[in-house]
């Protein structure tokens, strides 16, 4: 591809044995996430993800709810330190959000985007350094998944199964293969696995 850099596109998603982002009872359905998210072997792999990242992308919804959130754990001094330094890096870092009713960010250091994610990811390569993490958000990490442009994913794969709600991998992706790079297993059976896309 001419002009791009070597910048890597990585996403992030905790998934149920069924494959499920969030539950039948639609995209606020997270208690089968829940139990997980602040056991060690999360907090580590949620340290894992950001540390080579200089770009956030995000969906609207995700960015709404975690730039609501987060920015008070940063100043929290009682918080895991792995918490901490994951909101202190999303406070700071710049951050592309999608969005077709935002017209501005109501963010630091963010901007809003309404394109297809595979052309702002594809601008996005092109420019910079460091690695570009789509952040949980889910319809962008599929549109990027379809076009073949995500290298990492960072999965937390949680020993429940959830029975209903909306799956990341959808029939009709391309065929790819990908290597394991990096698994850790917790006590309460959660895995976090780190794949590389193989080119």
């Amino acid at each position: 591809m001419t002009g791009s850099t070597d910048r890597r596109v990585t996403a992030n998603l905790s998934l149920t044995l069924d494959g499920r982002y969030s539950g039948p009872g639609g995209p606020a359905d997270f208690g089968m996430i829940a139990p997980y998210v602040t056991t060690d072997v999360a907090r580590n792999h949620l340290t894992r993800i950001w540390e080579e990242a200089t770009t956030a992308v995000l969906g609207r919804v995700n960015a709404e709810g975690f730039l609501g959130f987060w920015p008070s754990v940063a100043d929290d001094e009682n918080a895991d330190p792995r918490d901490r330094g994951y909101a202190k890096w999303l406070v700071d870092v710049e951050k592309v959000v999608f969005s077709t009713t935002l017209t501005e960010a109501p963010w630091e250091r963010a901007r809003v985007v309404n394109a297809p994610a595979a052309d702002v990811i594809t601008e996005l390569k092109a420019t910079g350094d460091g690695e570009i993490l789509v952040n949980s958000s889910a319809s962008v990490i599929k549109a990027l998944l379809s076009a073949d442009l995500v290298d990492r994913l960072y999965l937390m794969i949680l020993p429940e199964i959830a029975g209903g709600g909306p799956r990341l991998f959808d029939d009709g992706l391309p065929a790819s293969k990908w290597t394991l790079t990096t698994q850790e297993t917790g006590r309460l059976g959660e895995m976090a696995m780190v794949y590389d896309r193989v080119r």
